[in-house]
């Protein structure tokens, strides 16, 4: 039995019923058509039947979501472990392999509205094929130096699907999805050359142990997003000043519950620092699938799923960098060692302070992780009605979190990036909020039901 998600706010089924697809022709339809004389098929791909249509013809069984978990675990090989890219940069990556997919199997199967994009496929065609020409395409147009990998899975994939017209048809217009998503994303910033410039000063970020590297990637916060209208919409207002209420208390709990040695944490909340150390799109990932398999998602909406939780982590991790490259807020282990610079009496150094974790090469406000939590949990309790079933493993502690509530996990995960001395709270909660308006905006604009 699939799993019946709850409507989402605009009253349609969000997620999969029984494995069947209402946008469907079959050939008795076809032969209807002919009959009364129309001339459809001169005129080439005809529009979805409408629903009363539908409901008198024998109803087309919808492919599983298998394409697309396939491909899930392809793009992590390719992004993560080939290219080896940053953590945030690879939400990037993976958001317009979402997209493309989403687009691949929604323009043959129905159901959602296109992601920016209006052209529906033969309505014949097989949409498996289709959602894996799409992501081998896009896989291969960014990371050609994956081609034995990527050729290997695409082999993979079009060996599960009978050969034949509905394979051919499928690939073709898999690949038309894939080329509008390189389409729209040609000049759109990525690997522009931006760098951090802000001197140092009180206050200010500059590279800190252990790599003393620069900034990572950012040009992140410059690039086109997926689906804001600009990297610096939902921008928050600056980090507390030096001398506020707020950053003296965010200051004084990072140092005494994020440190490496001697701190305040119990065993729990060292675990849960550590749990949440790990590389947060590849655990995603990894949870989106494990989802999907338990709940039985049909392939559209598995594909709407990945689709709208890549889009609005993309858009994140692009609004978290923005911040990040606007504010240039310095991280708790170079605030902890110069508090005697920065003109707050309630602050007092310690020169020897380290993090829990080791601080990433990049400024504190935002938290891209915080920001990249609050899209997620926002889309997923949409598209579930607020029962997010959403199991996350990490391979840093090796355990695993089942978390039915997105304000149970977005408590945690506030508090971990605190416990691990690499962000102050306001940076998290900041971060936080502004996902969640991000994932609220992607779906109140894109992966829509059809009326």
């Amino acid at each position: 039995m699939a799993h019946h998600l709850a409507k989402d706010q605009h009253g349609s089924s969000a997620a999969p019923g029984p494995r069947t697809a209402p946008h469907t022709r079959t050939t008795a339809h076809v032969r209807r058509t002919l009959v009364l004389g129309l001339t459809v098929l001169a005129l080439g791909t005809p529009p979805w039947p409408s629903q009363a249509a539908d409901a008198q013809l024998a109803p087309r069984a919808v492919p599983g979501a298998g394409v697309i978990d396939d491909w899930s675990r392809t793009a992590v090989d390719v992004v993560q472990t080939d290219a080896k890219r940053p953590g945030a940069e690879q939400f990037l990556w993976y958001g317009f392999v979402d997209a493309a997919v989403y687009n691949a199997v929604v323009g043959i199967e129905g159901r959602y509205a296109e992601y920016k994009w209006d052209v529906r496929g033969p309505r014949h065609a097989s949409s498996e094929a289709a959602a894996a020409a799409a992501a081998h395409r896009i896989l291969l147009t960014y990371f050609p130096a994956s081609q034995a990998r990527v050729d290997a899975a695409y082999t993979a994939s079009l060996a599960k699907i009978p050969d034949g017209k509905a394979e051919e048809d499928g690939v073709a217009f898999g690949e038309k999805a894939a080329a509008h998503i390189v389409r729209l994303r040609e000049g759109d910033g990525r690997g522009a050359p931006v760098t951090f410039d802000k001197p140092p000063a009180p206050g200010v970020w500059r590279p800190t142990l252990p790599a003393n590297a620069p900034m990572v990637d950012p040009w992140l916060a410059k690039v086109r997003p997926m689906v804001l209208d600009s990297s610096d919409q939902l921008r928050p207002g600056p980090p507390p000043a030096l001398t506020s209420t707020t950053y003296t208390k965010d200051f004084a709990e990072v140092k005494a519950m994020g440190a490496r040695t001697g701190s305040g944490r119990t065993d729990a909340q060292t675990e849960t620092g550590r749990f949440f150390g790990d590389v947060l799109p590849v655990q995603f990932q990894a949870a989106y699938r494990g989802y999907v398999e338990r709940h039985g998602l049909d392939i559209v909406d598995a594909a709407r799923l990945f689709a709208a939780t890549g889009t609005a982590t993309a858009d994140a991790s692009i609004t978290a960098w923005n911040a990040k490259l606007t504010y240039g807020q310095w991280r708790p282990i170079t605030a902890v060692r110069l508090a005697d610079t920065d003109g707050n009496p309630a602050t007092s150094p310690d020169p020897d302070w380290l993090p829990l974790l080791d601080t990433p090469a990049y400024p504190d406000y935002t938290s891209g992780h915080c920001t990249n939590d609050g899209a997620t949990m926002k889309v997923l309790s949409r598209l579930t009605g607020g029962d997010i079933d959403f199991r996350i493993s990490s391979a840093v502690t090796g355990t695993t979190r089942t978390y039915t509530s997105a304000a149970d996990y977005n408590r945690d995960v506030i508090d971990a990036r605190v416990w691990a001395g690499i962000h102050f709270r306001t940076s998290d909660v900041v971060a936080n909020r502004v996902g969640t308006r991000i994932g609220a905006w992607t779906l109140d604009h894109y992966f829509r039901p059809l009326k």
